[in-house]
C-alpha cells in the first residue's frame, strides 16, 4: 500500500512550533494586560457619559456589564485579572535590576498597587451581588463616594489614575519599537490625557447629579434600599472579606520582599563569577545575574533597547571561548536569536544569558550611541527590520571626466550632479544615504507605508532626471557631452541602523533589496537605459502591468531570475505616477 505524503503539514507544524517558542511570560503578560486596559478603557468611557446625565450612564453600565459579564468574556477577564497580578508579584520577586531608574520600578509599584486600592471596590460591588444580590450601579456607589464617605472619592480617583499609568507605560514598551510609533505618539499622548480627564469629569457631575437627588426622599427610598446597598451585617461581612484579602496581599508581597532578601545571601554565599567584556573592564557579580543585569548593577553601559525583555537582540555578546558550560538558551531567547538568523552558539542574549561561571565576551551593539542607561533614543538608529525602497544612482562618464579637468573643477561638477539627485530625493519625500565616489544610495519608506515609498522613488527618478536636465544647461559651455546617469530602484525587508565605529556612525541600511538595486543601477549599461526597476516597486506603486516593457533578468547573488522594467527616459515616470493617482481618486 503507497503511503501518501503531505509536504504542507510540516511547515506548518514548524511555523506553529516556532511560534510556541516565542510565547514567554512577557508575551502572557502582555496579552493579559492588554484584557485589563480594554476593561479599564470601557470603564473610563463609561464614566466619561456622566457629563451627558445620569440616564447614560445608567445606559452605559448596561452595555458595559452585558459584555464584561457574559460568561466566556468574565473567564477570559478574570483569569486575565489573576495571571497579570501573579505575573507582577512574580516579576518583583524575580527583578534583580532595573534598567531605567525611574520608568519601570515605577510601573511595578503602580500595578502592586492597584489591588490594594479596587480590593474594597470589587468586592463591594462583585460579591456584594454575588453572594446577597445586591445592586450597586451608580447611583449607589456615587452617593458612597460623595455622601456617605466622602474620603473614599479620593481613593477612586487615585485608582483611576494609577491604573491608567500604569496601563500607559505597558502600552509604550510594547509600542515604542514599532516603526509607526514616533508618528503616532503625539495623537496618542493626547489620547491618554483625553480620556481619563473627561471620565473623572464624568464621575464629578454624576457625583452632583447624585447629591441633588439625595434631596429627595423618594429617591432616597428607592436608590438606597437594603436590598441595593445591603444590610449592616451583610456590609460589616464584605468589609471583613476586604480587609482580609487586602492583608493576605500585603503578607503576601511581603514574603516575596524576604525571599529577595534571602536569595540575594544565597547568592553570594554561593560564590561570585567574573564577567570580562573585552575591553580591559572585569565586574564581579554573584552566580544568577544575568549578564544585562550585571551590567546595569556595576554601571557599565549596555545596549537594549528593549529593557531587558527579550523583545529585540540589541544586547547581544559574542562569548570569547568555550560555550560548552553555557547555560541552554530559553524558549525565548532561542526564538529571538532564531528571528535575526544567528546559529552561532557564541552568541547569546545578555538579558537572558545567566552565566554560573567566569565569562568573557565583547558586546555586538556598542553603547556608546545609546543614553547613560542604555537605551537608544530611537529603535531604528540601533537596529530595526522594515520594508524601505533603495533607489542607486550613478553618474556615467566621471572617469573620463576627471582625466581632461583639474581636480578641482572635476569635484566641482560630481557635486553638483550629487546635489541635484539630492534635491529631487529631499523633494520626494525620500533621504540621501550614502555617498560612494559619484554614486549615492537614497532610502525611501522610512516615514511613510511601502506604497507611498514606491510612488516616492518613481518620483524622485522623474525629477533627477529633470534636475540633471538643468544642470547640463548650466555647464553646457564646460561640457564636451552632457551628463548622463544611471538609476536602480528595488523595495524589500531591510535592516535599517548606524554601521561605524565610535565617532565614525553612519544611519544606513543592510539586505537583500538593498543589493539588488546596486545591480539594477548596474544593468542600465548593458540595458542601454536610464533606471531599472524591479517589479516589485512597479506593482505596490500602483502602476499598470503594460505602463513599462518587462524583461527577465539574472541577478548576480541570487538564485532565482527577477522581473524588472526598464525605463529608458525616466521623464516619463512622473506622467506615470500621476496618471495612475487620478485613477485611484
Amino acid at each position: 500500500m503507497n503511503h501518501m505524503t503531505f509536504p504542507l503539514a510540516s511547515p506548518s507544524r514548524e511555523h506553529l512550533q516556532e511560534m510556541v517558542r516565542g510565547v514567554g511570560l512577557r508575551q502572557v503578560r502582555l496579552v493579559s494586560g492588554s484584557i485589563l486596559f480594554a476593561y479599564l478603557l470601557s470603564h473610563f468611557v463609561n464614566h466619561a457619559l456622566g457629563n451627558i446625565s445620569m440616564e447614560a450612564l445608567a445606559t452605559g453600565v448596561y452595555y458595559h456589564t452585558a459584555f464584561w459579564r457574559f460568561l466566556p468574556v468574565a473567564i477570559v477577564f478574570y483569569g486575565a485579572c489573576l495571571v497579570h497580578t501573579v505575573l507582577g508579584i512574580w516579576a518583583l520577586y524575580q527583578r534583580r535590576q532595573f534598567s531605567w531608574k525611574a520608568i519601570e520600578p515605577l510601573q511595578l509599584v503602580l500595578g502592586l498597587s492597584i489591588p490594594l486600592l479596587i480590593v474594597t471596590h470589587v468586592v463591594g460591588i462583585r460579591l456584594g451581588q454575588a453572594l446577597y444580590g445586591h445592586e450597586k450601579l451608580y447611583p449607589q456607589e456615587l452617593y458612597l463616594f460623595f455622601i456617605a464617605s466622602p474620603h473614599r472619592i479620593w481613593t477612586m480617583l487615585a485608582v483611576l489614575v494609577i491604573a491608567w499609568v500604569h496601563g500607559c507605560i505597558g502600552l509604550y514598551f510594547w509600542l515604542r519599537m514599532r516603526s509607526f510609533f514616533k508618528r503616532a505618539a503625539p495623537f496618542l499622548l493626547a489620547v491618554a490625557v483625553l480620556i481619563p480627564t473627561l471620565a473623572m469629569l464624568g464621575v464629578y457631575q454624576g457625583g452632583r447629579t447624585t447629591m441633588s437627588d439625595y434631596e429627595d426622599a423618594d429617591w432616597r427610598h428607592e436608590a438606597l434600599s437594603a436590598e441595593k446597598l445591603g444590610t449592616v451585617a451583610q456590609q460589616t461581612t464584605l468589609e471583613r472579606v476586604a480587609s482580609g484579602i487586602t492583608i493576605g496581599y500585603l503578607g503576601l508581597l511581603g514574603l516575596v520582599v524576604v525571599a529577595r532578601g534571602a536569595r540575594t545571601l544565597l547568592e553570594r554565599r554561593g560564590g561570585m563569577i567574573a564577567l570580562s567584556y573585552g575591553n580591559g573592564r572585569t565586574v564581579r557579580v554573584p552566580k544568577g545575574l544575568s549578564v544585562l543585569e550585571a551590567s546595569l548593577r556595576n554601571n557599565v553601559p549596555h545596549a537594549s533597547v528593549c529593557g531587558g525583555r527579550a523583545r529585540c537582540s540589541t544586547c547581544r555578546i559574542r562569548i570569547i571561548g568555550d560555550t560548552a558550560s553555557l547555560p541552554e538558551p530559553s524558549p525565548r531567547e532561542a526564538f529571538v536569536l532564531h528571528r535575526v538568523g544567528s546559529a552561532d552558539p557564541s552568541i547569546r542574549l545578555a538579558c537572558q544569558l545567566r552565566p554560573n561561571a567566569d565569562l568573557s565576551f565583547f558586546q555586538l551593539f556598542l553603547p556608546h550611541t545609546m543614553s547613560a542607561t542604555g537605551h537608544a533614543g530611537s529603535p531604528a538608529r540601533i537596529g530595526q527590520e522594515r520594508y524601505l525602497v533603495s533607489m542607486f544612482v550613478d553618474m556615467r562618464g566621471s572617469t573620463r571626466l576627471a582625466e581632461k579637468r583639474l581636480p578641482f573643477d572635476t569635484v566641482f561638477i560630481v557635486n553638483r550632479f550629487l546635489g541635484a539627485v539630492s534635491q529631487a530625493v529631499l523633494e520626494c519625500g525620500g533621504r540621501p544615504n550614502q555617498f560612494v565616489g559619484d554614486g549615492m544610495l537614497a532610502l525611501f519608506g522610512l516615514a511613510t507605508n511601502r506604497h507611498e515609498a514606491c510612488r516616492q522613488a518613481l518620483r524622485a527618478a522623474a525629477m533627477i532626471a529633470a534636475n540633471v536636465d538643468e544642470l547640463n544647461q548650466f555647464l553646457s559651455h564646460d561640457l564636451h557631452e552632457p551628463i548622463r546617469f544611471g538609476i536602480g530602484i528595488h523595495g524589500g525587508e531591510v535592516i535599517v541602523g548606524d554601521i561605524g565605529y565610535r565617532d565614525h556612525m553612519v544611519f544606513t541600511a543592510l539586505g537583500d533589496a538593498v543589493n539588488v538595486a546596486a545591480r539594477l543601477q548596474d544593468m542600465t549599461k548593458s540595458l542601454a537605459c536610464e533606471a531599472v526597476i524591479s517589479d516589485e516597486v512597479r506593482a505596490t506603486a500602483g502602476l499598470a502591468d503594460d505602463a513599462l516593457p518587462a524583461q527577465e533578468v539574472a541577478i548576480r547573488g541570487r538564485n532565482e531570475p527577477m522581473i524588472v522594467r526598464t525605463v529608458e527616459a525616466t521623464r516619463v515616470l512622473s506622467a506615470l505616477v500621476n496618471d495612475e493617482h487620478a485613477v485611484a481618486a
